[in-house]
């Protein structure tokens, strides 16, 4: 947990500082701004898909027991990581991003890798959410009850 604390914090200086540079960079500066964080930069095609692969890898997790555990069909799933198949469920990234027992940070990369809102904790439902990951549960059944629970939408399941 301390390493990914880590590994959060610099990227997070790495983007600040980039931010802080590009504020007062002129056209003329962003090519050699460009060539310096050029590592921070993203620049995959499908940077939702080798996230989640690599988030998984790293993990010691089976894409497969991501796809039970987030109640998705295998085949849907692996579209979905594949970025083969796009959805406008938020819940449905929510769901895979639980399932891999994603960290709040881990789950909100993720989520704007695919395009979608972070969570934020200012929406109660996010807060929920954020709490139960901060906790460490990641069961839908319980996470479902937790929304219900504070009255909430519970996380729902994508029509395949």
């Amino acid at each position: 947990m301390e390493i990914e604390n880590k590994e959060e914090e610099i990227e997070e200086k790495g983007k600040e500082s980039l931010s802080r540079r590009l504020r007062n960079a002129t056209p003329e500066e962003l090519p050699d701004l460009l060539r310096e964080y050029h590592s921070e930069m993203i620049t995959s095609p499908h940077p939702f898909a080798d996230y989640m692969r690599n988030k998984c890898k790293e993990k010691g997790i089976l894409q497969q027991n991501v796809f039970l555990a987030a109640d998705l069909s295998e085949n849907y799933g692996y579209k979905l990581i594949a970025e083969e198949k796009r959805t406008r469920q938020r819940d449905v990234i929510l769901r895979l991003c639980l399932a891999a027992h994603f960290s709040e940070w881990e789950t909100g990369k993720a989520l704007i890798l695919y395009g979608m809102a972070p969570l934020y904790p200012c929406f109660p439902r996010d807060a929920v959410l954020v709490a139960a990951i901060n906790n460490g549960v990641y069961d839908l059944q319980e996470i479902n009850r937790l929304l219900e629970r504070f009255s909430q939408t519970p996380l729902v399941k994508d029509y395949e």
